[in-house]
């Protein structure tokens, strides 16, 4: 007996990816879950389960449903490669070295283990497919097999432009938006969607647990999407950004007007958008979450028609924020919590807590521990962030005190790095030297009780001298004396 039983339960462990064990601190956890990981490129919180509601997310709304929303989540850098660089191996930029869009993480940490690589060095199986890392910068030692991508050069082809890249240069690319009237197969997600329902059939028929990570672009720029989802919105009752301007008292290099735009054809001069020419833009964007939410929806649903989805941990992710108008911008690129503030929802099969949300300051460098603890795997010594694996059985739990992000800027001949800390109550920024940090260029504080939309600098104002003292001591500790007790 007791020998059949250990042979019983080395069967069990090898066949975790498609059968449920006993054990689960979530509330039935299975011992080896899958994972299906599922990235979305420039998403900012514009979603049903956020409160939005003019956008059309579905989709993302029932997974929500289905799981816990974190409703303030934050990136470590608001462009694509430093931002999923440091997500992916549980870093933070300045220990990746990955501020731009040309450095590669290995540069700097050749032998780090990444979050795939965990989960494959402990016998998953582990795909990935889109845009996972940045473009052009796989990480082949993450994959069991190679990264693959869809076909379609629609939205934009990896090999011949950067789509993150800020350029005054004149326009290269096409129009910022488009409608086609195509079915969704026809442009990147869809097919995406296509290669990610395929590879659960093939991963249904493995003996092994798996690690999937689905990169959808959109809403990247362009906001191309077929017709349908441009007709879910109705371009009146689109929203304006309710402040296109400058924070009052901000230096001038903190926001910029956002060049990536600026490289498509089409768009007006000058920083200030006109109105109807904005709304367009917005109109795009809406359409291009919508339609990516399909597809995240047909993913789901082969899921579980599969009889996967009790077995499966699915984390959803946009690797930052954006600005719609905002601040008189727009993309990313800054420290502002329009840029810095993301979406992330996470279901695990048996949580009790399903359809919760949690306000506890959360970042990008959390999910790689998080979801190693919930699978059960070691955690390598190397990570910054933390496990929020505790708030999934109790979301209103004491959590960390602060949530850190940065942005590099060239001002003139000064190279200065913009370290932005993200309290309960305030946004404080920090401009100082890249070279030497005692060198304090400029501070920024918000407010964002009484100032959500972050339009005044309160850093200079005599009255908060005190708070100013008190903030910087916590932003000179750091990100580990944030770390909840």
């Amino acid at each position: 007996m007791f020998s059949f039983a250990l042979w019983l339960t080395a069967v069990l462990l090898m066949a975790g990816g498609n059968l449920l064990s006993a054990g689960a601190t979530a509330g039935g956890l299975p011992a080896r879950p899958n994972i299906l990981f599922i990235a979305s490129d420039d998403l900012r919180p514009e979603l049903g389960c956020y409160g939005n509601m003019i956008i059309k997310s579905p989709n993302i709304d029932r997974l929500a449903r289905n799981g816990m929303v974190f409703n303030r989540a934050y990136c470590q850098q608001a462009v694509c490669s430093p931002s999923r660089s440091s997500l992916l191996t549980g870093t933070r930029p300045d220990t990746t070295k990955v501020w731009d869009l040309q450095t590669h993480f290995r540069k700097a940490l050749p032998e780090v283990i990444t979050l795939p690589q965990n989960f494959k060095n402990q016998g998953y199986f582990t795909q990935g497919m889109g845009k996972i890392y940045h473009h052009g910068y796989d990480d082949p030692a993450s994959w069991s097999v190679p990264t693959t991508f869809p076909r379609s050069p629609h939205g934009y082809e990896p090999a011949r432009v950067d789509p993150d890249a800020v350029s005054a240069k004149p326009a290269k690319r096409g129009p910022p938006i488009g409608r086609p009237d195509v079915p969704d197969n026809a442009l990147h997600d869809g097919q995406l969607a296509d290669m990610a329902i395929t590879a659960l059939r093939g991963m249904k028929a493995k003996s092994q647990p798996f690690f999937l990570a689905v990169g959808f672009i959109k809403p990247h720029l362009p906001f191309i999407s077929p017709k349908k989802y441009w007709d879910l919105y109705d371009p009146a009752k689109i929203p304006l950004a309710p402040n296109p301007f400058l924070p009052k008292g901000a230096p001038d290099y903190a926001i910029l007007p956002g060049g990536e735009l600026r490289s498509y054809a089409g768009v007006p001069a000058g920083r200030h958008l006109p109105d109807d020419y904005a709304r367009q833009l917005k109109h795009g964007y809406f359409a291009a979450v919508s339609y990516m939410d399909a597809q995240v929806g047909r993913v789901l649903a082969e899921l579980e028609r599969l009889g996967l989805r009790d077995n499966t941990i699915v984390i959803l992710w946009g690797d930052h924020g954006w600005k719609l108008g905002e601040h008189d911008a727009w993309t990313k690129h800054s420290n502002v919590e329009n840029d810095t503030w993301a979406p992330m929802l996470i279901s695990v099969p048996g949580m009790t807590n399903a359809g919760q949300h949690t306000d506890a300051l959360v970042e990008f460098v959390d999910i790689y521990p998080t979801l190693a603890e919930l699978a059960g795997l070691p955690l390598p010594k190397h990570l910054e962030g933390t496990s929020f694996k505790p708030l999934l059985n109790d979301p209103q739990r004491p959590w960390k005190t602060a949530a850190f992000s940065q942005y590099p800027r060239q001002a003139g001949k000064r190279g200065l790095m913009g370290y932005t800390m993200r309290t309960d109550r305030y946004r404080f920024t920090r401009w100082v030297g890249r070279s030497d940090h005692a060198k304090v260029d400029a501070v920024e504080l918000y407010d964002e009780q009484t100032d959500p939309q972050e339009n005044t600098n309160i850093a200079n104002d005599p009255a908060n001298e005190v708070l100013v003292k008190k903030l910087t001591a916590q932003w000179q500790a750091g990100w580990r004396g944030a770390v909840p007790k």
